[in-house]
């Protein structure tokens, strides 16, 4: 059966998994108001799905939970067991996801102690083994990685080659070393390199660039100097799930933001209330609510609620 990332019309445009922010409520209200060609969960602990108690498990399937507008749906995972990364690829292909995506990038250290993340680029005969189980857990379910050039320094002739050989579906590269986490600029002048290497050991792999990308025209102007497929958005989705239809947020009334995080938390009380701490959406409150008279007093409000229902009473009441 053919991958969906092969029918994927180039260049296409996707959304990073990112903790605590692309949970089923933000992945909810994008998918409403600006689709990405394809949309990553928050990563998950592949360990945890095989072992965690029975709240512990909720919490897990909760970071699973998507919406069918949400497709293609990508889930991602990280383990440095293969056994459990073959049982949980196995439960998301069963869950009905249309791609299995492993974390090799992330440089959290409580992570990378687990020799997961950014810790699998030290140890690249582990990366193959888990590779190799998602793939068996999976079945027909594409497996695809998302990683950096790098841990200390530039590591794309060793490391992503590695990668490649794999035969993975797509490979997702933040071009920034682990070291470097998002420090300096990412280095989109390296992307060559990865697409010249891909060309020459897996030209059906899809290659999509991280790091950098602040709208769609920039998107487009990255692959095209790149040559790579695909790019992926993270920090540029806060407060922004328009980004996808290419409208700038600024030319956003205030109105309709207020309107817009109404509803985000309004998705967040249905989808996640009770599993996850609504201090979570905090962090929103800062991305929609800012830039115009009185913003400023009224994020410090919001900053200040016990509850989400004290956050849309507030505004509820906002006059623009």
């Amino acid at each position: 059966m053919e991958s969906f990332w092969n029918k994927l019309e180039k260049p296409f445009f996707v959304l990073a998994p990112m903790e605590d922010v692309t949970d089923a409520a933000f992945r909810k209200l994008i998918a409403e108001y600006g689709k990405p060609d394809v949309t990553w969960t928050e990563f998950t602990s592949a360990d945890g799905l095989v072992r965690a108690n029975e709240k512990g498990m909720r919490r897990l399937k909760q970071k699973l939970l998507y919406q069918e507008g949400e497709r293609p749906i990508v889930a991602q995972l990280f383990s440095a067991n293969p056994d459990n990364m073959e049982v949980a690829s196995r439960l998301c292909a069963e869950l009905g996801f249309d791609g299995i995506d492993i974390n090799m990038g992330c440089p959290d250290k409580t992570v990378e102690k687990q020799m997961c993340g950014s810790g699998m680029i030290k140890h690249p005969e582990r990366a193959i083994e888990i590779i190799r189980a998602a793939k068996r857990g999976a079945g027909s379910v594409p497996v695809s990685v998302k990683t950096r050039i790098g841990y200390a320094g530039d590591e794309i002739d060793t490391w992503i080659a590695t990668l490649l050989r794999e035969d993975l579906a797509a490979l997702t590269v933040h071009l920034r070393t682990r070291n470097e986490m998002s420090d300096v600029p990412a280095h989109w002048d390296l992307m060559p390199r990865i697409v010249a290497l891909r060309n020459n050991i897996a030209p059906h792999t899809r290659i999509i660039g991280n790091g950098d990308v602040q709208n769609i025209a920039d998107a487009k102007n990255k692959i095209e100097e790149s040559g790579c497929d695909g790019a992926m958005f993270g920090r540029a989705i806060f407060g922004n799930p328009w980004l996808f239809t290419g409208v700038d947020k600024d030319t956003i009334s205030p109105d309709e933001k207020v309107k817009t995080l109404i509803k985000h938390i309004s998705y967040f009380q249905e989808l996640l209330t009770g599993i996850v701490s609504e201090a979570v959406m905090k962090r929103h409150f800062k991305a929609y609510v800012y830039g115009w008279p009185g913003a400023v007093e009224l994020r410090s409000k919001l900053m200040e609620t016990n509850n989400l229902d004290e956050a849309k009473e507030i505004l509820s009441t906002v006059t623009l």
